[in-house]
Formats: C-alpha cells, sequence, structure tokens
C-alpha cells in the first residue's frame, strides 16, 4: 500500500502548500509571493529583496486584489527602508518619499494600495534611523493582520445572507490571493460552507486576464465547493433561468456615496441582477473605502495595455493591428447593490450615513 502511495506524495504536498501558504509573506528582510500569473498550471513562489521588484510584481499583476496590493505595498516600504544606507533621519525621509511615490504610481484604482502608503509614511517616525526602520516593518506586519481579521470577519457576517441551497454567481477573484487574507467574496462562500450550508458557485472567466477561470476556480476546488465555469457573457442567461440565488462580488475602491470600483464587467452583472430581481452583494472591507470621493465618477480608472485583449497569455486571438481597449475596472451605481459587507456590518441605503459611520 506504502508503494502504492508513495508516487502521489509530492502531489498531496503541493495540495498542502497551496492550503497553506499565505499569498504574501514577509520573511526575515525578503517579501514571498505566491505569483498569480502562473496560476493555476505552476505554483510558483517568489522572493523579492528590493522594492523594486514588488512594484514590478504589482504593475504585472503577480499580485493582485486591492487588499493584496496595499498589504505588498506596505512590505515593500517596509523593504525599500532596509536598503537605504544612512544614519541620517532627514535623508532616510527623503528617499522614503521616493519609494512610497514609485509604489504610488504602480497602478491607480485600488485605494488599499494610497491607504497603506498613508500609514507607512505616518509610521515613519522614531529618535534614529534603526528606529525608522522597525516601526515601518511593524506598521506593515499590522496593516497585514488587519486584513486577514478584517476579511475573517465580513466573510462570517455575509455568510449570514447565504441560505442553505444557494447558487452564486462571482467574477473575478476576491479569495485569499486577492485578499492576503481569508478573502471577501470567496470567503463569504467559504464562511457559508463552514456553517454546513450546501452552496455552488458560477465562476465568469473574467477576461481579458481570466482571473475567474485560472484563480477563483483554482480556490473553490481546493475548499471542495462545487463550482460551475462560465464565459462573460453566459451570466444573464443563467440568471434569466433562475439558476442564480444571488450575485457576490469584492472591490477595489467604494466612494463615499457606496458607488462601487471593481473589475470591468462587475456593472453589466449588477443590471443583469438588478432586472432578474436578484440580490447583488458587494463583500469588502473597510479599507477599500474611500470617503475622499463623492461619487464613482471620481475613480481613477486604470487603462492596461490593448494587448491583453488581443492576446491571451502571449497567443494571439485577434488580427494584428486591430485597435483594442482595456479598461481593468467599471464603476456600478449604488442603486444597483443590495447591499455592502464590511468586518463592521452589512449596509444598506441609505449609503453615505452607512459608509462614514464604517470609517
Amino acid at each position: 500500500m506504502l508503494g502504492q502511495l508513495l508516487p502521489l506524495f509530492p502531489y498531496f504536498e503541493l495540495y498542502y502548500q497551496a492550503m497553506t501558504a499565505r499569498a504574501i509573506e514577509w520573511l526575515d528582510g525578503k517579501i514571498r509571493i505566491l505569483d498569480q500569473s502562473k496560476l493555476p498550471r505552476e505554483q510558483i513562489f517568489s522572493d523579492l529583496d528590493n522594492y523594486h521588484d514588488v512594484v514590478l510584481a504589482i504593475k504585472e499583476m503577480r499580485v493582485r486584489g486591492a487588499p493584496a496590493i496595499g498589504v505588498a505595498a506596505a512590505y515593500g516600504i517596509a523593504l525599500g527602508a532596509s536598503g537605504i544606507k544612512t544614519a541620517n533621519k532627514d535623508e532616510i525621509i527623503a528617499q522614503l518619499n521616493h519609494v512610497m511615490q514609485t509604489f504610488a504610481d504602480s497602478r491607480p484604482t485600488a485605494v488599499n494600495l494610497f491607504q497603506a502608503i498613508d500609514r507607512m509614511q505616518k509610521a515613519a517616525r522614531g529618535d534614529s534611523v534603526t528606529e525608522i526602520k522597525n516601526s515601518l516593518v511593524n506598521e506593515a506586519k499590522r496593516i497585514h493582520q488587519e486584513e486577514v481579521d478584517a476579511t475573517r470577519k465580513l466573510s462570517q457576517l455575509g455568510a449570514e445572507l447565504i441560505k442553505d441551497g444557494f447558487t452564486l454567481l462571482t467574477h473575478c477573484n476576491a479569495g485569499p490571493l486577492a485578499t492576503a487574507g481569508y478573502g471577501t467574496a470567496l470567503g463569504v462562500i467559504k464562511a457559508a460552507k463552514e456553517q454546513g450550508k450546501k452552496v455552488s458557485v458560477f465562476v465568469t472567466e473574467t477576461r481579458p486576464l481570466l482571473q475567474g477561470a485560472r484563480l477563483t476556480t483554482w480556490e473553490l476546488r481546493q475548499e471542495g465547493i462545487p463550482v460551475t465555469l462560465i464565459t462573460d457573457s453566459m451570466a444573464g442567461y443563467f440568471m434569466q433561468q433562475r439558476k442564480v440565488n444571488c450575485v457576490i462580488v469584492g472591490a477595489d475602491r467604494i466612494a463615499a456615496n457606496g458607488d462601487v470600483a471593481n473589475k470591468i464587467g462587475t456593472y453589466t452583472l449588477a443590471v443583469l441582477a438588478k432586472e432578474s430581481e436578484i440580490p447583488f452583494y458587494v463583500a469588502a472591507p473597510t479599507s477599500t473605502i474611500d470617503l475622499s470621493l463623492s461619487s464613482g465618477d471620481k475613480i481613477p480608472i486604470e487603462e492596461r495595455n490593448p494587448d491583453e485583449v488581443t492576446h491571451i497569455q502571449g497567443v494571439p486571438i485577434a488580427p494584428e493591428g486591430v485597435r483594442a481597449a482595456n479598461p481593468a475596472f467599471d464603476v456600478t451605481p449604488r442603486s444597483y447593490i443590495t447591499a455592502i459587507i464590511t468586518e463592521k456590518g452589512i449596509i444598506g441605503e441609505p449609503y453615505i450615513e452607512g459608509l462614514s459611520e464604517m470609517k
């Protein structure tokens, strides 16, 4: 029997690593990330030992998801500080400002990035350069732990909205990979299962980078949750056939009035859900709320390389030279949102009052 099992041990080990390893870790002065661009075909962990590599990992979406981007940036700033060779406090602060600006320029939409930068800037205090560097590492660890705690809590609260036997539809990826914690939209689904509820999930491919097909199905299968992959254009069909009980997504930024920026295609799903009288939930930690923006039309939308549309993982799928557009996010107006699930409570209309109380 043992001889029969021995060839399977590498696969058992790979599965165990996938279930237990964090998407982002701080390891003695370096950052270890699970490269999300390689999943699900390869599970590759990369050790980043300078902040430039962390910025590049964010830009290339090897690290992605609003909370995870914020955590990676915080650790990246601490890593940048550790590489500054000076005993002068004013000099380290000046160089740190450059490091922080580099992260601020990496991606524009996810507000967690900018909140993490702000916190790290405030944490750069101490009587010596050593104290400043230690303070930054400790603050980055706090940011990470707060995301872990927040996503666990919001998932437990959100699971109360999910009934036994529900089939949910989700878009893009909002699990542990995207949050460096328990997950938001997928966290709610996982928590519902932990409560003993039988749930199943429709997952959209999420073009152009296929985060749903590559990442969300991978995470749900590891959790033992039944999953059906569909193309983005199939969602309306399954809603019309009454095969979806609710839609749940994550968020990259939530404006003060309740408008939500999330992966491109989210707005379409929200409109379809409302037409079909299906609840549409947004699950996000309060770190994703941006009270400085009055509405969603103020949220900056990232435009990515058109090659992501004309190619799939480097393989061309369109005629050479064809023009393509590639907005990475869209904004769902609050009128299409049934509720916003946070770690501090579930918010419905009026969103302005509810969101302001959460921050």
